[in-house]
């Protein structure tokens, strides 16, 4: 489960030449789709290990919308936003998380946390999955 996200996930860090320790945020495809959202947290839990527990991971979409062919574009507006200030864009709405969906998902809050790499997930229909590392300059 989660195969295809995280494929895309690790050659987004692999071709930014970082580890995936140094990753502390991601904004998740979160669509808010029981299975989409469990292979992406199952995806995120195999890829990142332990590490998964200390980076923060949010969906823009739940203060968006889905805007489809332009998520991504925005999204990655999002991540870069939140690179730039230090602060970690919200899940809303999120009052109660799904049995094994313990990471931390920025709910509801802005989150103050300086990072210096994020990923940006966008994952669509019959596995078109694509995961982009952005870094602090």
């Amino acid at each position: 489960q989660g195969t295809g996200s995280h494929a895309a996930m690790k050659a987004a860090i692999t071709h930014a030449g970082i580890d995936s320790s140094q990753v502390g945020y991601i904004n998740a495809h979160g669509t808010s789709t029981p299975l989409g959202d469990a292979a992406e947290v199952a995806a995120v839990k195999s890829l990142f290990g332990d590490h998964a527990y200390n980076l923060a991971m949010s969906s823009t979409k739940s203060c968006t919308g889905h805007m489809l062919g332009a998520a991504g574009g925005i999204e990655s507006i999002a991540v870069v936003q939140a690179l730039k200030n230090g602060v970690l864009p919200p899940t809303i709405n999120l009052d109660e998380a799904d049995e094994g969906f313990d990471l931390d998902f920025v709910a509801n809050e802005p989150q103050e946390r300086p990072i210096e790499f994020a990923l940006n997930n966008s994952f669509g229909f019959g596995g078109h999955n694509v995961s982009l590392a952005f870094a602090k300059i």
